[in-house]
């Protein structure tokens, strides 16, 4: 089965979209649990809900989400238009690697946001999502080349299970954060 790969951002203008700590947690957030409203989105990412349609509309202008139609009249729900995005590598522009560079920051700040909320929050979860749960750290010895295709391997393990791409989800589960850091200690 061929699944969809996340959007792929080397433009100039839309990685200076994606610039703002609040429109990467609502992309974020808008990707791990399909469409919300902006007064959802908002209780999700700690903002309000006027400041968040803000910068959905503005994500939406570099086609980052869209709205959907609601059923019952009322807010319409917004969404990702993708399963996520890469923001490639690191780019040989300076202009380019700069605003790479900052996602980045604002990605890793978002992955630490997402730890230290289940961290606050593990009291009210079940024992099996705790046992399950885990902050691990390896250090591999690989070559660039075996860590290119380890990555790919996780990749290809992880991408059926993507909230915008699984289809026969089973009763009980939940959205789940995994973020991976590949890099030469």
């Amino acid at each position: 089965m061929d699944l969809p790969r996340p959007r792929r951002i080397t433009d100039v203008d839309a990685l200076k979209a994606l610039a703002h700590p609040l429109r990467v947690s609502l992309l974020n957030h808008l990707v791990a649990v399909g469409a919300r409203t902006a007064s959802e989105c908002a209780e999700a990412v700690g903002s309000t809900a006027s400041n968040c349609s803000w910068h959905l509309r503005q994500l939406a202008k570099s086609g980052f989400v869209e709205r959907v139609e609601a059923g019952d009249g009322r807010e319409r729900p917004w969404r990702a238009t993708s399963v996520g995005y890469d923001i490639g590598g690191f780019d040989e522009d300076p202009e380019v690697r700069a605003h790479q560079d900052a996602l980045i920051a604002l990605q890793l700040n978002e992955d630490n946001r997402l730890a230290q909320r289940f961290l606050d929050r593990q009291h009210e979860l079940p024992r099996e999502w705790l046992e399950a749960s885990g902050l691990h750290g390896y250090t591999v010895n690989v070559t660039a080349e075996e860590l290119t295709g380890l990555l790919g391997m996780i990749d290809d393990i992880l991408r059926p299970y993507l909230v915008p791409v699984r289809e026969d989800v089973p009763e009980g589960a939940v959205p789940a954060h995994v973020g991976i850091r590949a890099f030469p200690r």
